[in-house]
């Protein structure tokens, strides 16, 4: 009983500063304080030295440094049109299948997804480019916006991920081989994606409206070149990683160096384009940086409140059996997706899933790519959907419109976890190989 009284005064705490409008990070740091001062009796000195250690010691690890240039490069790619350059390649290679257009939102976030971490970059950047040229041809609008506002997570689950990089250093799991694993869940996902837009488009001619466009073996080989600079972008990235050249650090910052030589030789990158895209950078890796210092510092004030170890003791006291547990945790998640954003999720959340999961007998490696498509769902759920707002955002769509278009991919995404407990091997395989 008292650990459910606890849990429930924390959650409130928490829900009541987001709701006030306090930012993210001041609310889980607000939420601490009041935690340990009042269920705790800590004074608040000691507070302040337990908070400072935290801060210092979530802030410091080398692999964080990974993010802000995998972030940087998603910006210089949103600035330049080497995305567009994308689409006019992706374009002729997916015109015989049905729906034709429509696949460019799912083939251009999953390529994009392989190049900058995070699923806002992804969303935003393939969205300014595909919407505006699937409303010109007359594609249908809900479709169109609904496969992006869906596949736009790949962002997070496709290698690079910040969420996994997150992941692997809380953890202490390797991230090169998250990385790994995260590639064949990814393609898994946006075939299953791929397969409805498919069949819908066979069911309803008019979803995809006009003739096939005749492509020659010249637009064919103008597509090889097109594609060719984000081809040479992800082998440089993903290949020294794999490879054992670099650590997912230095891939990063080989990675950054090798998007600013290309826009520089494809003349897009003036001074007023970079000045943009390292601001850009600097904004989302502080907010990265601050909600998981303080998320860190809120999980460090659950466990001297005893938190994850009660409901870990209360869990197993339940005798689940492991896809019983799986299911619990899944709905937890989609719980904590309607209200909180994936880096708060994954950092607070930890202390207590972590050890069941564990204990359960789940692969770590596997929990943590579950873990990213959990918060992908969290993306398209409203209240609190960001991947909703930002297409939103690109479209001029309503956003309660927006919310009801993404529903078929929410299920679908359901559908890819389902897959993935029944064979965690997809997961694990790859990994497994490095």
């Amino acid at each position: 009983m008292e650990v459910l009284i606890t849990s429930l005064v924390m959650l409130i705490l928490i829900l009541m500063l987001l709701a006030s409008g306090t930012w993210v990070f001041a609310s889980l740091m607000g939420a601490s304080i009041l935690g340990l001062y009042l269920l705790h009796d800590f004074s608040f000195h000691r507070i302040g030295m337990i908070m400072g250690k935290i801060v210092y010691r979530s802030s410091s690890s080398w692999e964080l440094a990974a993010i802000p240039m995998f972030v940087l490069i998603g910006e210089i790619l949103f600035r330049t049109d080497l995305s567009d350059r994308m689409f006019r390649g992706i374009a002729p290679l997916v015109n015989w299948l049905p729906g034709r257009l429509l696949h460019t939102n799912i083939a251009g976030c999953t390529i994009v997804a392989a190049l900058n971490g995070t699923s806002t970059a992804t969303t935003a950047i393939v969205g300014q480019i595909t919407l505006p040229e699937l409303e010109k041809r007359n594609y249908d609008k809900a479709l169109s916006i609904g496969s992006l506002a869906g596949s736009g997570g790949f962002g997070m689950l496709i290698p690079p991920s910040v969420p996994l990089i997150i992941y692997g250093v809380l953890s202490e799991v390797s991230i090169a081989k998250l990385f790994a694993a995260g590639v064949l869940p990814g393609l898994l996902l946006s075939g299953l994606f791929m397969g409805y837009i498919v069949i819908r488009s066979l069911c309803n001619k008019d979803l995809a409206p006009g003739e096939r466009e005749n492509y020659g073996l010249t637009d064919y080989l103008n597509c090889a070149v097109l594609i060719a600079p984000i081809g040479v972008l992800i082998v440089t990235i993903l290949g020294s990683i794999y490879t054992g050249i670099a650590t997912p650090t230095e891939a990063a910052a080989v990675g950054v160096l090798v998007t600013t030589l290309m826009a520089l030789v494809l003349r897009q990158l003036t001074w007023s384009v970079f000045k943009e895209s390292l601001f850009g950078a600097v904004r989302v890796s502080c907010m990265v940086c601050s909600i998981m210092m303080t998320a860190s510092f809120l999980s460090t004030a659950m466990g001297f409140l005893h938190v994850p170890q009660d409901v870990s003791q209360f869990i197993t006291s339940l005798s689940l059996s492991k896809y019983a547990l799986i299911v619990i945790v899944g709905l937890f998640y989609i719980l904590l997706g309607l209200f909180l954003d994936g880096i708060s999720i994954t950092v607070m959340s930890l202390p207590i899933t972590l050890p069941l999961i564990l204990n359960a007998g789940f692969d770590p490696i596997w929990f943590g790519i579950f873990l990213v498509i959990m918060i992908e769902l969290g993306l398209i759920t409203p209240p609190i959907g960001f991947n909703l707002f930002v297409v939103q955002g690109v479209s001029k769509y309503p956003i309660e419109k927006t919310a009801r278009a993404a529903i078929p991919f929410f299920f679908l995404m359901v559908l890819g976890v389902a897959i993935l407990v029944a064979f965690p091997q997809i997961v694990t395989w790859l990994p497994g190989r490095l």
